[in-house]
């Protein structure tokens, strides 16, 4: 498991970034390695919903200032999906803007997909209309549970593959994060909650981002996530 140690502290000397060519990111057990070299990476948060547009190159601006190499953000899902089936990208919305901002301010992106997000945030980031759904159980070994998850980590891995944000394709997202902190109530759903964890690590890793997949908090997360 490669967990959050990935961002405690920056050990190498002249570290820079460059974009437009595909960058092989990976991780030896020691850290992340970016084209070969071992990265110690200090990460923040910016949730760019929670600011406007012409907020985040000041905001991208001044984490670079303070020692921050790795922007992490949560992607949103009940925000861009209000309605089932209607996406909204617009505005404080547009999560391709606002990663290409940090791209153009040097720096790398961890892609915190979710579908579960907390972060102060209703409903955990779960779009209101997902209680609706008939028979779901959220976060568990549930088919239309994990049918409308699905759908939407591949909404959001599709549209960063077309806009060649990951590092495999020259971008700067170097990870992302599928489910959050979900080892603390997995035992309340017995069985089904080490089968969901075991499904959602699949999926991450089918979609072939290039890049690694992590899980924050989740000791039984199998490999290679």
């Amino acid at each position: 498991m490669l967990g959050f140690i990935t961002f405690i502290a920056l050990a190498t000397a002249g570290f820079g970034n460059s974009y437009g060519y595909s960058k092989p990111v990976t991780f030896d057990g020691r850290s992340l390695m970016i084209d070969g070299q071992h990265l110690l990476l200090f990460s923040g948060s910016i949730h760019y919903p929670r600011s406007t547009p012409q907020m985040w190159p000041s905001l991208i601006s001044k984490a670079k200032q303070g020692g921050i190499d790795v922007i992490q953000t949560y992607a949103f899902w009940s925000l861009h999906e209000p309605q089932q089936g209607q996406y909204d990208f617009s505005g404080r919305r547009d999560i391709v803007r606002f990663i290409r901002e940090v791209q153009a301010h040097g720096l790398y992106v961890c892609l915190r997909i979710g579908p579960f997000i907390e972060s102060e945030w209703t409903y955990g980031g779960l779009p209101f209309w997902l209680h609706d759904v008939p028979g779901i159980v959220f976060r568990s070994d549930n088919g239309p549970f994990k049918f409308h998850m699905q759908k939407w980590v591949r909404k959001v891995v599709n549209m960063m593959k077309s806009e060649k944000l990951y590092a495999s394709q020259g971008g700067p997202i170097i990870l992302s994060q599928i489910e959050n902190e979900y080892q603390r109530i997995e035992s309340a759903f017995n069985g089904k909650g080490s089968r969901y964890v075991h499904w959602a690590a699949g999926l991450a890793v089918g979609l072939q981002t290039g890049v690694p997949w992590i899980m924050c908090s989740q000791q039984d997360a199998p490999d290679p996530v």
